[in-house]
């Protein structure tokens, strides 16, 4: 079985990940089994510069604010700002603080630089997408910046006569920012405004606008660069998804985290969706996100089950999905220490001591099938192992054997 195992693993080269995949895909998912850890960060970079360079890839989408990453995509595209202000500005979840984010970002605007000047086409310039909901931990944001940059667009470009409301209109429904990003109602619905008069109405204010952007097509994209009407749609989908998540935090049933976090995958599978018709892209977030079966956890001491980003997609795109799960050997400044043998995670790190490698998935789950590994348990709760039943579900598996602390 030693030897079957090791026939599995490769160099994580963006070479021997196509190798491994029937054809390039239009997404491919690259998971991480906890977050802000440099090492896990520089080898998706790395990955991502192997793919622009070899595989004709030319977006990368984290999980990060969809509308807040237009910042950086400005910035990547064209110069706009500063790399101080667009990793403060436009990377949420405080991750525009990382040494491995900030790199990535200023390689990608040094590449469209270069391309620039080279005169390539505009199609070769790399592009950032956040992909995640205008959401945080702690709190969802107002709707008001979706909402109102939907309805500025369309004001701009359309008869008014065809507008379901006017600016004022939103502002006075909108109200105070305030109420809708207090902390407090992500655990008490009674101190949400998801499901207030003004709220109700704000949900059919986006309906009828997202509606008017489909009908008005043709017209908008005769008169306007298409990658406006890409961005309007972006703030429709953020604008009818946050309104639709405000409306869960208000719901007082029992399935209300439930609704919460599929609603929060479901608004990450229309972005991701809205990129694969783009172009080729590598995707980057939690493994929960992007893995085929069901995503389960606990909060509050309940258990959650709900289908997941990448489950959503890989059902729409089929083989033009593809996902690479993350696990890892140690995160010993986590508590996290050597695994044990009978785990999937023990296994690979007993049999290398490269820092990473690329394993195929599918086949060590035949390799492994009769040893039946372990879950492997997490002493730190921001780490998520690896479920074995999962390895026949990815395309690839990335091990990492041992992370250090990030810089």
């Amino acid at each position: 079985m030693v030897t079957d195992i090791r026939n599995t693993t490769h160099a994580v080269e963006a070479t021997a990940v196509m190798k491994l995949l029937p054809a390039r895909p239009r997404l491919l998912a690259l998971g991480e089994p906890t977050h802000g850890e440099d090492a896990l960060l520089d080898l998706r970079n790395e990955l991502f510069r192997q793919l622009v360079e070899q595989e004709g890839y030319r977006t990368i989408a984290i999980e990060s604010d969809c509308v807040r990453g237009l910042v950086v995509d400005d910035y990547v595209t064209s110069g706009t700002g500063t790399l101080d202000d667009v990793m403060e500005r436009g990377i949420s979840h405080g991750w525009g603080a990382s040494a491995a984010n900030r790199e990535l970002v200023r390689w990608m605007r040094a590449h469209n630089v270069r391309a620039d000047a080279e005169g390539r086409p505009a199609s070769e310039r790399l592009r950032f997408a956040g992909f995640d909901g205008p959401l945080e931990i702690t709190h969802a944001e107002s709707p008001r910046r979706a909402l109102t940059g939907l309805h500025t667009y369309l004001a701009s470009r359309v008869d008014a006569d065809l507008l379901p409301c006017t600016a004022d209109t939103l502002d006075r429904l909108l109200g105070d920012d305030d109420r809708w990003t207090g902390p407090a109602a992500m655990t008490d619905p009674a101190r949400s405004a998801g499901r207030s008069p003004e709220a109700v109405r704000l949900r059919l204010l986006a309906d009828d606008l997202a509606a008017l952007l489909d009908q008005q097509t043709p017209h908008l994209l005769a008169t306007a660069p298409r990658e406006d009407w890409h961005r309007a749609h972006l703030c429709g989908r953020a604008a009818v998804g946050l309104l639709r998540y405000h409306h869960s935090m208000a719901d007082t049933s029992p399935a209300r985290m439930t609704r919460l976090v599929s609603v929060r995958d479901q608004m990450m599978a229309q972005n991701l969706l809205a990129l694969a018709e783009r172009g080729p892209a590598l995707v980057h977030a939690q493994n929960a996100h992007l893995q085929r079966p069901k995503s389960s956890m606990r909060m509050g001491g309940e258990p959650l089950e709900w289908w997941s980003a990448g489950a959503l997609v890989s059902a729409r795109l089929g083989a033009g999905y593809a996902f690479l799960a993350t696990a890892l050997g140690t995160l010993r400044h986590r508590g996290v220490d050597t695994p044990a043998p009978d785990t999937v995670e023990g296994l690979l790190y007993a049999l290398t001591d490269a820092d990473r490698r690329l394993v195929d998935a599918p086949r060590l789950a035949t390799a492994l099938a009769d040893a039946r590994p372990a879950p492997r348990r997490s002493p730190w709760f921001g780490y998520a192992p690896l479920d074995p039943d999962h390895l026949a579900d990815c395309d690839g598996l990335v091990f990492v054997r041992d992370v250090p602390e990030s810089r």
